[in-house]
Order: C-alpha cells, then structure tokens, then sequence
C-alpha cells in the first residue's frame, strides 16, 4: 500500500502493530509513508486504524471491498502460469483469509467464463496459537470460534477476528478442502527445510508449507497431486525476528552440548 501511495503521489499513513518486524517498517518507511505503531496486538491495531478511518479513506484490505478484486488475480496467475489450466490443491496461509476468498472470486469467475471446468481443493493453514478458523472448522460451525491469542511467529496471521471468517470457512468447506493449524516447532523446522531449498521466506510463509507436510503426512493430499503452495512474504522483511529464533536454538544448542560433556 505504502508503494503505490508513493507512486501515485498520495499522502499515506501505515498503522501497525508495535511487535512488526523492523524489516517491513524499514520498507514502508523508505517508500515515504509514515508508520504508526500501536502499542498490543493486531485488533488493537485494527481499531486504532478505523477510528482514524472516520475522518479518512480507509485502504485497510480486511474491511476495503476492493482489495478482493486484486487478490481474485492469483487464481488467474495460476491458471495461465501452469498452462491454462487449474492445480488439483492450493495452500495458503490464513490470518484473516483474504488469499482463500480471492482464489474463490478469482477461480468462480474463470468458470463461470467456461476457461475451466473444476474448482481445485483450498487448504488453510492457522498458526495453532492463533487459530480461531481452525477450531471452528473442526467443531463444524459456520462462525470462528472466539480464543485466547498466543503469540506466534507467523506474525502475518495473527489475527483472532477474522472479519469475514463465516466466508473464508464456507469457502473453503465448498471447495472439498479444510483448515489445519500447525504448532510453532512445525514452522520453526519447516522455514529452515524450504530455505535449504533455496526459498528465503518469513516465517508466515513457513505455515503453508508446514501444513503441505502435515497433509501429505495425513493421507489428505497425494505427492502426485498438483498442489501450489502460495508464499506470501519474503524472509528479509523478518530477519531480526528470524535472528532471535535462531540465536534462542543455538543457546539450547550450546546448552545441551554443555550438559552432556
């Protein structure tokens, strides 16, 4: 948002929480927009941004109807870059769902076109500690349920309001697919895999590629299926909290290498 402000000569202010990542600060700040941090977490961000919105236009993707519009594009990009036609399974993660309601925008459009026949199987994947999607999926309700946040490195996702969570739920019920959610250590060891692999991605990517390895693991998706996992940010924008998950395993590391001489 920051970036486009700039480059279409718009004023811009940026309210995130004050935990963010100094990687994505440092970015919105160099693009000249100015930051507010808001002290707790992302709701008290969210409503910090919507009294302001009062008097502002309100370019907040969880309440803009707008931005779906743009995100619908990813089903056309993934259409058109595997040959016209459609994956088996698509994977991404979910804070507030807005990936998994534009696949579905996207994918209903390209049918309803008659480019396709089928609608490939949407996977979401939650952060256990921050899983209110989740839980209500697996309880079979239509609503997220509500939970007590936990602090997650998938700062991305770290949402436990989901604003249009019944949509994201039915979506993904409608598709034949499910919610999952992964524990820390999951995305933790997950992160360090696909880095060696040669995919620097911050730990909110990690999620969706942890729960390709929990589904495959589980029966629910087949290694010959064609499934896309969607990663959604780069690992630079969270390198100092990268840095610090890295410094916390090697002092255990060192820790235990202490203990056993």
């Amino acid at each position: 948002m920051a970036a486009y402000c700039a480059r279409s000569g718009i004023e811009c202010e940026i309210y995130v929480p004050e935990y963010t990542s100094a990687g994505k600060v440092v970015q919105i700040e160099m693009y000249g927009a100015k930051v507010t941090r808001i002290p707790g977490s992302r709701e008290d961000t969210s409503t910090a941004g919507k009294q302001t919105a009062r008097s502002c236009y309100y370019a907040s993707h969880n309440w803009n109807p707008y931005f779906l519009q743009g995100v619908k594009t990813i089903a056309f990009e993934i259409w058109e870059q595997l040959g016209w036609k459609i994956p088996d399974n698509i994977i991404v993660p979910v804070g507030q769902g807005s990936l998994v309601l534009g696949c579905q925008i996207g994918f209903n459009e390209l049918k309803s076109a008659g480019e396709i026949e089928n609608f490939p199987r949407i996977f979401a994947v939650q952060a256990a500690n921050c899983a209110p999607l989740y839980q209500a999926f697996q309880k079979g309700l239509a609503e997220p349920v509500t939970i007590q946040k936990k602090e997650t490195i998938a700062e991305g996702i770290s949402s436990a309001f989901p604003i249009r969570g019944s949509k994201v739920l039915s979506t993904v019920k409608d598709s034949d697919g499910t919610v999952i959610a992964v524990k820390e250590r999951e995305i933790w060891e997950s992160l360090k895999k696909v880095s060696k692999l040669g995919f620097y991605i911050e730990p909110t990517s990690a999620i969706a590629t942890a729960g390709l390895s929990q589904l495959i693991n589980k029966g629910s998706i087949k290694p010959t299926d064609s499934t896309v996992v969607i990663l959604t940010g780069f690992g630079l924008k969270a390198t100092d909290k990268i840095e610090i998950l890295n410094d916390k395993k090697r002092g255990k590391h060192n820790a235990n290498k202490e203990d056993r001489n």
